[in-house]
């Protein structure tokens, strides 16, 4: 509960609709992008520093397909002040065409926030994702232990973005 509170007040702070689902300066949303592909499984790498996620390890998130045709979202992870998992459910939808990686994600009724893929292997194993702003970004990775070029790879895009190598918080280790 305190996790969905915490993403309410970040989306009602928004000053419009497009500033909370908008894409940051600077970002291009990958094209094109295959939602069937990018469904399953993700493992957060690294993340910058939100309230909502504050102290959670082992954090995954899993997308799948909704019956209105958008994407269901369950983000999971550890809470070890707690000694417990936490989970929060969402749902997402493009924003444009279904070829373009920009969406808005809501957790919370009819707030919603800017989901942007904003680099993305071939292979659908790692991605970039950098929210309506370039204060909130995650690595995502398949595996959880992603190799070690690939995230350095995808640190050096982050830093061409703004995002600095100090601001990361990492949750997994790549090798």
């Amino acid at each position: 509960m305190k996790t969905l509170l915490s993403i309410a007040l970040l989306l009602g702070s928004c000053l419009s609709l497009q500033s909370c689902t908008g894409v940051p300066d600077g970002v291009t949303p990958v094209t094109p992008f295959e939602l069937n592909r990018y469904l399953g499984q993700w493992h957060e790498i690294a993340r910058l520093d939100h309230r909502f996620e504050r102290g959670l390890t082992d954090v995954t998130a899993n997308y799948s397909l909704r019956d209105d045709g958008g994407v269901k979202v369950i983000n999971r992870g550890f809470n070890s002040e707690d000694n417990e998992w936490q989970q929060a459910e969402g749902k997402a939808y493009f924003v444009g065409d279904s070829d373009t990686g920009a969406l808005k994600v809501s957790f919370f009724g009819p707030f919603y926030g800017g989901y942007n893929v904003a680099k993305l292997s071939a292979d659908y194993s790692i991605v970039l994702v950098v929210g309506p702003s370039t204060d909130f970004a995650w690595l995502l990775a398949r595996s959880k232990t992603p190799d070690k070029d690939l995230c350095d790879d995808y640190m050096a895009f982050a830093e061409r973005l703004g995002i600095t190598a100090q601001q990361w918080i990492w949750l997994q280790s790549c090798v």
